[in-house]
């Protein structure tokens, strides 16, 4: 089962207002809006993806990897290395 099972449903009402976000901004640039007032809302489209991913993040942090370092071996270390490989990804963005 996915780290982020029980929180499915508000993952999924995250990622819509995103959507509904970034059709915005098609819509902004469609009629022509002023580039200061499209900048801002990506910062807001931004930050509510970042937001999202932290929060899944933290899920697979405290499942999947807290999961895997129980049991030990080659599985936990590749799971804290795949978990540091995508803090490094969030980093970057």
């Amino acid at each position: 089962m996915a780290g982020y099972a029980d929180n499915k449903q508000d993952h999924q009402r995250r990622l819509r207002r995103v959507e509904g976000q970034v059709r915005g901004l098609q819509r902004m640039v469609e009629d022509d809006k002023y580039c200061i007032d499209i900048l801002t809302q990506v910062s807001a489209a931004t930050s509510a993806l970042q937001s999202f991913a932290l929060s899944l993040l933290e899920e697979h942090l405290s499942h999947c990897v807290a999961e895997a370092t129980l049991q030990g071996g080659p599985e936990a270390q590749a799971k804290v290395k795949e978990a540091s490989d995508a803090i490094a990804r969030l980093v970057r963005s």
